[in-house]
C-alpha cells in the first residue's frame, strides 16, 4: 500500500531554488518491486507471455453472474448465522437494538458510500459479478461500488505482514476445475454480520466451481475463521446465476444521511 503522510502540497511540487521542483523529481519514477515470495524472477503474474493458451484448460466462467441464492441447497431452510462471541457479538447485538430503536435506520461509523469489502462483496445479490482469466490471476470485477478483486494464482505466497484492505490479501490455485481462494489481511472493520466486524486473525477460505448439475450456476462455498470473534469456523454457500450475454454497468454511489420518517414512523429510503 502507497501512503501520502502529512506534507502539504506545495511541498511536495516545490523544492529549495536551483533544484528541479520535487514532483519534477518524481513523476515517472517507477518502483523496483522484487518479485514476490513463490514466484521466481521471469514467471508469475507479470509475465503471462507465452501462458494464454493454458486458460483453454479452465471452466467457462464468462458472462456476468447474479447471486440467485445464499445456502446449500435451493429451497431449503436458511443457513444459520455465524456464531459470534466477545465484543463482536455485543456490537452486532448492540447495532441491532440500534436500529430498531431507530425505526431501522442504522447509523454506522462508516460512510454508507464506502464499499462493503470483503466477505461481504461475494454476497451482493442485486449486482452482478465478472470473473476475467489471465496468466497468474483471477480478477473478479463487482458492479456495487465498482469493485476489484485480485486473486493471485501464480504460486505466490501470502505477505508477511499484510496493510489491512478492503479485499484482503488473496492467493488460489486450480484442484480440477475448482478454484481455491485463501484470504487474509482483510480490514478488521468489515462484517462477518452486521455490525460485528472481525479481527486481524481473520482468515477466509473459498471454494468456487460450477454446479455439476447446471452449468450456469456458479457456486462458493465460503468458510470464515476468526478464532477472537467466532465460537466456531462459519460455513455459508453463495450461488450466482449466469447472464451469458449480460454487462456490467457503471455504479455510483450517493450519501445520504438523513433518511427521513412518514407520519406513520416508516422510514423513507431515497
Amino acid at each position: 500500500m502507497r501512503r501520502l503522510f502529512g506534507a502539504p502540497l506545495a511541498a511536495l511540487l516545490l523544492a529549495a531554488p536551483g533544484l528541479a521542483p520535487l514532483g519534477a523529481q518524481q513523476l515517472g519514477a517507477a518502483t523496483k518491486s522484487a518479485p514476490p515470495a513463490g514466484v521466481q524472477p521471469g514467471q508469475g503474474a507479470a509475465n503471462p507471455k507465452g501462458h494464454y493458451a493454458e486458460l483453454d484448460k479452465l471452466p467457462d466462467w464468462g458472462g456476468v453472474w447474479f447471486m440467485t441464492f445464499q445456502g446449500r441447497v435451493p429451497g431449503a431452510a436458511p443457513e444459520p448465522g455465524p456464531k459470534l462471541k466477545g465484543e463482536y457479538l455485543k456490537k452486532h447485538v448492540a447495532l441491532a437494538a440500534a436500529s430498531k430503536a431507530n425505526n431501522g435506520v442504522i447509523k454506522r461509523e462508516r460512510s454508507y458510500c464506502s464499499p462493503p469489502g470483503m466477505p461481504g462483496i461475494m454476497r451482493l445479490a442485486q449486482y452482478p459479478y465478472e470473473f476475467i482469466f489471465a496468466p497468474g490471476r483471477v480478477t473478479i470485477n463487482q458492479e456495487a461500488w465498482m469493485q476489484t478483486r485480485t486473486i493471485w494464482t501464480d504460486g505466490r505466497k501470502h505477505q508477511d505482514d499484510p496493510d489491512p484492505t478492503y479485499m484482503g490479501d488473496s492467493i488460489g490455485h486450480w484442484e480440477g476445475d475448482t478454484l481455491v481462494v485463501d484470504t487474509i489481511g482483510i480490514d478488521p472493520a468489515l462484517d462477518i454480520a452486521t455490525g460485528s466486524g472481525h479481527s486481524d486473525k481473520f482468515h477466509l477460505v473459498e471454494r468456487i466451481h460450477l454446479d455439476p448439475a447446471d452449468p450456469d450456476m456458479l457456486v462458493n462455498e465460503m468458510t470464515m475463521d476468526d478464532p477472537e470473534a467466532l465460537a466456531e469456523p462459519y460455513h455459508t454457500t453463495a450461488r450466482y446465476r449466469r447472464d451469458r450475454y449480460g454487462a456490467l454497468l457503471e455504479f455510483e454511489c450517493s450519501q445520504n444521511d438523513r433518511n427521513p420518517v412518514d407520519a406513520n414512523g416508516n422510514t423513507e429510503f431515497h
